[in-house]
C-alpha cells in the first residue's frame, strides 16, 4: 500500500508529498499475487531457498541476493535483501558499493569477490555459459559442497527475481524478519 493521500480534489494516483514536501511517483500496481494464486509453488520456493542457504555465510548469502537482484532489476528483492543484510549487521557502505564491486574490490574479501563474480556469470549467462576462469576462481575459495550450495543460492534468487519482476511485486513495505 502506498503512502498516498486522497481528497475530493486529489485523484487516487496522486502521490503524497514526502517529508521534504516533494511529491514522489505513484507505486506500480502489482499485476497479480502469485503467492496466493500458486501457493504450492511459493511454498516449494521457500523450502528450496532454505535448502540453498544451508552452509553458506549469511552475509555472503545476502550479498549474492542483492547483486543478482540489482542485475535483474528486482526492486522488491533489493528492498528485502538490503534490509535483511542491514539487520544482520552488513555495512551500508558495502551494500552501496556492491553495484560497482569491480571498482570497489577493496570492500570485499577474495572469497566474497569470487561469489559476486560467479553470481554475475550465472545471472547474466551472456555467452551462454559460466566462463571457466570465473568458476575456477570460485572453486579456489569454496569447498565443493559449499560451491554447490552457492550455485543453488544464485539460482534460487534468480527464480525469486523472475517472480518479483514479472508480477511487479512492490518494494518499500518489507520489514526484516518477514517473508516474501
Amino acid at each position: 500500500m502506498s503512502a498516498q493521500t486522497t481528497t475530493p480534489d486529489t485523484p487516487a494516483d496522486t502521490p503524497a508529498p514526502t517529508a521534504d514536501n516533494t511529491a514522489r511517483a505513484a507505486e506500480h500496481a502489482p499485476r497479480l499475487s502469485w503467492t496466493e494464486r500458486a501457493p504450492e509453488v511459493y511454498k516449494a520456493m521457500v523450502r528450496l531457498d532454505a535448502a540453498a542457504r544451508r552452509g553458506l555465510d549469511p552475509t555472503l548469502y545476502e550479498l549474492v541476493k542483492i547483486r543478482a537482484s540489482q542485475i535483474n532489476h528486482c526492486a522488491f528483492c533489493l528492498d528485502m535483501h538490503t534490509k535483511d543484510a542491514l539487520a544482520a549487521g552488513e555495512s551500508v557502505e558495502r551494500i552501496i558499493q556492491l553495484s560497482a564491486w569491480e571498482e570497489s574490490r577493496h570492500f570485499y574479501t577474495e572469497k566474497e569477490l569470487a561469489a559476486i563474480e560467479l553470481t554475475e556469470a550465472v545471472t547474466v549467462l551472456t555467452d551462454g555459459f559460466v566462463p571457466d576462469e570465473v568458476y575456477e576462481r570460485a572453486a579456489r575459495h569454496f569447498e565443493e559442497t559449499e560451491l554447490a550450495q552457492l550455485i543453488a543460492a544464485i539460482t534460487v534468487i534468480n527464480a525469486w527475481n523472475r517472480f518479483g519482476v514479472s508480477t511487479r511485486m512492490t518494494p518499500g513495505h518489507y520489514q526484516p524478519g518477514q517473508h516474501a
